[in-house]
C-alpha cells in the first residue's frame, strides 16, 4: 500500500529489538511502488483472460488446465524460493502463474464443483484471514519488508494464492452473481481502493492492513477490466478476445519487469521486520 521510503536510525534499532534475525538480511520480495502496483493490477488482468483462453478458446478445459499450471506453477515457485533476494523476472513470474492458477481454483469450485460464489468468498477469505493468523503466531509480522526466511516466504505466496481466489470469487460474485457487470464491478472496486488509498495518506491507515486488503481488491479490479476487454459484446465486454488482451498486458509485464531488472540495485535495501 505504501511506497517505501529509508527508515531513521531510531526506526531501525527498535526493529533489531522486535525481529530476532540479522537486520541486514535481503528482502526476497519487492518494495511496495508505483511501479509494483501497475504489473501487478496487470498480472492479475492477463491471469483471468490468460486462464479463460486456455481452458476454453485452446480446449483443454478447467481440469487439464489446472493440472499443466499447477505444475508449471510449482516450478516457478521452486526456482523463485531458491532466490536469496528479490529478483523481478523470477518474482512476477511467480505472480502471473499464481494468478492464473488462483483463477482457476475458484473457477473449479463453481463449475467443477457447484460450489457457490458465496461460499468460495467465504470460505478463501476464512482460508486468507487463518494463514495471516498463523504466519503472525509464527513470526511477530505480516510485514512484507521482512522476507528473508524460506518460512516467511512461504506464508507470504500461500496468502498470495488464497487473495487472487479470493478476489476471483468477490468480482465474480459482484459482476455475475448480484449483476453488476464488468464495468460497474471494476469502478466500484477501484473506488474501494481509492478510499483505501485515501485512508492510507490522510487518516493513518495501519500500512500493513491498508496494503494486503488492497492487494486482495486489486484481483477483482484487474479481472473485471480484463473481462470488459475480452469478453463479447453480448456478454457486456469489448470483444478483444482473450488472445488479444492476454498478449497486450503480457507485453506490458515483460516491459515493466525488463525496466526493473535494468534498474540500478540498492545496496541498502534490506529487510526489516
Amino acid at each position: 500500500m505504501s511506497v517505501s521510503s529509508t527508515p531513521s536510525r531510531e526506526a531501525n534499532i527498535m526493529q533489531i529489538s522486535r525481529d530476532p534475525m540479522p537486520n541486514r538480511a535481503i528482502n526476497r520480495v519487492p518494495e511496495v511502488t508505483v511501479d509494483f502496483w501497475l504489473i501487478k493490477l496487470m498480472a492479475v488482468t492477463m491471469g483471468e483472460t490468460a486462464a479463460d483462453y486456455l481452458a476454453v478458446n485452446l480446449g483443454l478445459g478447467l481440469t487439464m488446465t489446472s493440472l499443466i499450471m499447477a505444475a508449471i506453477l510449482i516450478g516457478a515457485l521452486l526456482l523463485q524460493f531458491g532466490q536469496k533476494c528479490y529478483v523481478p523476472w523470477s518474482y512476477w513470474l511467480a505472480v502471473v502463474l499464481i494468478s492464473i492458477v488462483g483463477t482457476l481454483v475458484t473457477d473449479n469450485l463453481v463449475d467443477n464443483f457447484g460450489v457457490s460464489l458465496i461460499t468460495t468468498t467465504i470460505g478463501f477469505s476464512v482460508a486468507l484471514a487463518a494463514t495471516f493468523a498463523l504466519w503472525f503466531a509464527a513470526e511477530k509480522t505480516l510485514s512484507i519488508h521482512a522476507i528473508f526466511t524460506t518460512k516467511r516466504e512461504a506464508y507470504y505466496w500461500l496468502a498470495i494464492l488464497f487473495t487472487f481466489a479470493l478476489g476471483t470469487a468477490a468480482g465474480d460474485l459482484v459482476a455475475e452473481h448480484f449483476g453488476l457487470g464488468y464495468l460497474s464491478t471494476g469502478v466500484l472496486f477501484g473506488m474501494i481502493i481509492a478510499s483505501l488509498t485515501f485512508g492510507y495518506f490522510s487518516l493513518k491507515l495501519d500500512p500493513i492492513l491498508g496494503f494486503w486488503l488492497a492487494y486482495i481488491l486489486t484481483r477483482p479490479l484487474g479481472a473485471s477490466f480484463g473481462d470488459l476487454l475480452s469478453q463479447p459484446a453480448e456478454y457486456g465486454g469489448m470483444g478483444l478476445g482473450t488472445i488479444i488482451t492476454s498478449s497486450l498486458f503480457l507485453s506490458a509485464i515483460v516491459a515493466i519487469v525488463g525496466y526493473m531488472s535494468l534498474k540500478p540495485k540498492r545496496r541498502d535495501e534490506v529487510a526489516h521486520g
